[in-house]
């Protein structure tokens, strides 16, 4: 996923009906599974800050893994400090690959292995030390 779930998902075979390429409408499953976000403080689904798509509870994520036969959801599109960051009982990941995003943020990135026993591994990219600017002293 880029993003996260979608109320609208019923079965995995949707998202392979999705037509390539496309433009991203405004709402809808598509939408949902670019810009939707977790949120430990609810449940079920809420309003995204982001003003599109949704916010998701752990429940969510519960209840989509039950009913596809997963253990794991892996998504990106959210900045996290760490460059990772697990939610719902580490149901879900989060990953960032983008260390000191756009110069903004101070976050590490990582990338995420994952071995023939399906066990996942982390490797993290630190973000870069801020550069100080230098002071020049005008006196004589």
């Amino acid at each position: 996923m880029h993003g996260g779930l979608s109320p609208e998902l019923k079965s995995l075979e949707q998202i392979k009906r999705v037509a390539r390429p496309t433009d991203v409408p405004d709402s809808g499953l598509l939408c949902d599974l670019l810009w939707a976000d977790p949120d430990k403080d609810i449940q079920g689904w809420g309003e995204n800050d982001r003003g599109v798509s949704y916010t998701f509870g752990p429940d969510c994520v519960t209840d989509f893994l039950q009913k596809h036969d997963l253990d794991l959801v892996c998504r990106a599109h959210q900045v996290v400090e760490e460059g990772y960051e697990f939610f719902a009982k580490r149901q879900l990941v989060t990953i960032f690959s983008a260390p000191n995003y756009c110069g903004e943020f101070e976050n590490a990135g990582a990338m995420m292995s994952v071995d023939e026993t399906l066990m996942c591994s982390f490797q993290i990219l630190k973000p870069a030390e801020k550069k100080q600017k230098a002071i020049y002293g005008g006196g004589y």
